[in-house]
């Protein structure tokens, strides 16, 4: 995999061409609304709480675990990928340095699986943070914490994740009639 890293740094490093004071706010915002999936967990949080969304709030929250359990508890210490910033010590971080291992990125992977999950809310929600998942890996990119397959793999196991909830709870709804 350090051939794969090395041949991804070209792109990182065009990503430091581009810094400006106004992407370097949004992309340190980003990072730390979202440090541990905070944002997301808030949101299901709110939807458990009212009853005409509840069952999306359990959708998504469903799909928040699974993929902590799949990318953060499985994938990344088994796959044990060092940090784009340990290959290249010349970079200058504008953001805290993550101590956990890259691939995939465990921010793009959870703003993925709640955007798969927010399907169940309708095209609206969906589209809204289907978006924010984007600019959240490009964001990743951009402060130099994870490599380009980092973040395409965040974005493949979080969809697989919010689309497992979403299948597990149409099943679930299906058999009792929720």
């Amino acid at each position: 995999m350090t051939a794969l890293s090395y041949a991804e740094l070209p792109v990182l490093d065009w990503f430091q061409t581009i810094h400006n004071p106004v992407f370097d706010g949004l992309a340190q915002i980003l990072d730390v609304v979202n440090g541990h999936g905070e944002i997301f967990i808030l949101i299901s949080a709110l939807l458990l709480l009212y009853k005409p969304t509840r069952k999306a709030g359990l959708i998504c929250a469903t799909a928040l675990i699974f993929d902590y359990l799949l990318v953060n508890m499985t994938i990344k210490p088994w796959v044990a990928r060092i940090r784009p910033y340990d290959l290249n010590p010349l970079v200058t971080l504008i953001t805290e340095a993550p101590h956990d291992f890259s691939f995939p990125s465990g921010h793009t992977a959870v703003a993925f699986a709640f955007a798969a999950a927010a399907a169940s809310m309708g095209r609206k929600a969906h589209t809204l943070s289907l978006a924010f998942a984007c600019l959240m890996g490009i964001s990743r990119l951009y402060l130099y914490v994870h490599y380009p397959t980092d973040v395409l793999g965040g974005a493949f196991f979080g969809t697989l994740c919010g689309m497992a909830a979403l299948f597990l709870w149409k099943k679930i709804s299906e058999r009792d009639k929720i």
